[in-house]
């Protein structure tokens, strides 16, 4: 330690003086290499600031480039173009609506005003292009001020050869949401290849997709066809690579360096020795949340909780505790600290840990339904996965909710899947094997294979078959809203798309824990994205943005997109800010 500094009590470095001797300075060091933080970094670079980005993983992106990728961002200049008619008041009422108080007018206000701003900045000095979907309906659909389509946007495809030698940098995305062993595909593209032998259209984008990945493995380790986030995380290395902005991977950061009340720079670990970097401008803290630290889960998140989160493993709550150890304020007091999901986990014979987060796909398909541990139904199927996973905790206050369990017949798995069981007929008996499918050839034989009660799960089917007979779903409202339609059977036109029986046998079942993709509490932060201390004062020098900023959605979850598009605006906010920039 160098003269005259003191190790606080809570970790930090704080030099008394003008002692210290910098191993690198410039004006802005980044922490995390998400969408919140190459967004300041690119901003603040743009801006005309030298900026740096440390990384802890091996791996550029994030959570970001494991995501799908969606941006929320109302007003967005495209949405009129789809026949959206948004403004800012209307997506403000939906934001009252749906957020209320979880959230001040300040933020909430910043975000709907800023965002517009940063997509058209973005898309004019970067690579980053993001598409307004036509339709795709926020969560809470019937709420005063909510849309149909035209607010989430999606990242364009992004040709990852053009990041040459450093695509490898780039986080690969989850096994899972692959085919072929490292071919990246759309919902749109898994429609096509579903029915390539339905229809001449889907044959040809389906041939040209695997002609494509065909001649990447020539060259490369997976395709380099990029969608959904790992398109946006490319998009932005890319961007920063243009800039020459440095991007230090395998660069943890321990401590930050305080002087006369002032973030001044970071101690990080880089190939064995300790540098101290000087940010003369500031720091930005973007490290992902804290959803894979059990302890920081237990501490925050409702009890059970276990390590079900979808998020990188690296993604410890660097961020909140760096930020908490110069005296930033953490938010504990959300509508909900984590943005939740429910996810099935397979446990592999050697140890390892699969885990499939039942976001779009086959929740709200006709012929699904789920149960608590009374065998009984407590949720609408369809419903977005954060309710769905607020439904298994707040289930479980009165019944054994956790696990829950997805149930279907085999008509519904070979046309739809079951989690890690793709559709199509694909291979699944190692699925029952390993223990992460449950196969029977009765709901009766099912139940007791569950650990649940026979006649009562005999009597919940029933119930839900007449119900899709009837094509209403009375008891809970799968299929009620247009965002239960949106995502349930495309060639149902006539009736309910999210309802069908659960009639041919065998039956199958996979259980399912409320999981994440992502923390929502974090750190304090004013509308330029500067942090707050426990008094509600600024620490200069110091920013958050992405899942260590609180979020700004207080913990609920309006619509698709709403993590991804505020670490994009408040990273814009932040670097501008930095740079002095009105």
């Amino acid at each position: 330690m160098e003269r005259d500094e003191l190790l606080t009590p809570w970790g930090c470095v704080m030099t008394m003086g003008q002692t210290r001797a910098w191993d690198l300075e410039t004006d802005v060091v980044c922490i995390g290499s998400g969408a919140g933080g190459m967004s300041a970094a690119l901003t603040a670079a743009i801006e005309g600031l030298n900026v740096l980005v440390v990384e802890k993983t091996q791996y550029v992106g994030g959570s970001t480039a494991i995501s799908g990728g969606a941006v929320w961002i109302p007003n967005n200049s495209q949405s009129s173009q789809l026949g959206h008619k948004d403004s800012m008041e209307q997506a403000k009422l939906y934001l009252d609506r749906i957020v209320g108080n979880w959230a001040s007018d300040e933020m909430k206000r910043a975000f709907l005003e800023a965002g517009p701003e940063m997509v058209r900045y973005l898309e004019q000095r970067t690579e980053v292009k993001l598409i307004a979907r036509a339709y795709s309906p926020d969560y809470y659909p019937d709420t005063e001020g909510a849309s149909l389509g035209g607010r989430s946007m999606d990242p364009a495809p992004f040709d990852g050869r053009s990041l040459g030698k450093n695509f490898d940098l780039l986080r690969p995305p989850l096994k899972e949401f692959v085919v072929l062993g490292g071919m990246m595909v759309t919902m749109s593209d898994a429609y096509h290849l579903l029915n390539v032998t339905k229809s001449f259209a889907s044959w040809r984008h389906g041939m040209k997709l695997v002609a494509r990945y065909a001649s990447d493995r020539l060259r490369h380790r997976r395709g380099t066809r990029l969608v959904l986030g790992n398109s946006l995380a490319g998009r932005l290395l890319k961007s920063a690579l243009d800039r020459k902005i440095p991007v230090w991977v395998s660069t943890p950061a321990r401590r930050l360096i305080v002087e006369d009340d002032r973030v001044t720079g970071v101690i990080v670990t880089k190939d064995g020795r300790e540098l101290a970097i000087k940010a003369r401008r500031g720091v930005v803290l973007a490290t992902g949340g804290f959803p894979s630290d059990i302890a920081l889960r237990q501490e925050f998140l409702p009890h059970p909780t276990g390590l079900w989160s979808m998020a990188p493993e690296g993604n410890t709550g660097d961020g909140l505790q760096l930020g908490q150890a110069v005296g930033a304020q953490a938010n504990r007091n959300n509508a909900s600290n984590a943005f939740l999901a429910p996810i099935s986990i397979l446990e592999k014979p050697n140890g390892e840990t699969v885990k499939f987060p039942h976001l779009v796909w086959d929740r709200a398909r006709p012929g699904l339904m789920a149960v608590n541990g009374s065998a009984q139904r407590f949720v609408n199927e369809a419903t977005s996965y954060h309710e769905f996973g607020l439904a298994m905790y707040d289930s479980h206050k009165t019944v054994p909710s956790i696990p829950s369990y997805l149930i279907c017949d085999s008509a519904f798995l070979h046309k739809w899947g079951l989690g890690l069981a793709l559709p199509g007929r694909r291979p699944f008996r190692h699925l029952i094997k390993a223990g992460y499918l449950v196969e029977a050839p009765t709901i009766e034989a099912l139940a007791q294979r569950l650990g649940l009660d026979p006649a009562t799960l005999a009597a919940t089917t029933v119930r839900f078959n007449a119900l899709a007979a009837k094509g209403e779903d009375e008891d809970f409202g799968k299929g009620g809203n247009a965002y239960n339609r949106y995502l349930g059977d495309p060639s149902v036109k006539d009736r309910n798309p999210c309802l069908g029986p659960i009639t041919t046998a065998p039956f199958y079942s996979v259980r399912v824990y409320p999981g994440d993709i992502g923390t929502a509490a974090g750190l304090v932060t004013d509308r330029h994205a500067r942090v707050l201390d426990d008094k509600g004062q600024r620490i200069a020098g110091l920013y958050a943005c992405g899942n260590d900023m609180n979020s700004v959605m207080g913990g609920t979850y309006p619509g698709p997109g709403i993590t991804l598009g505020p670490a994009l605006t408040f990273g814009y906010l932040a670097g501008r800010h930095m740079a002095g920039v009105a």
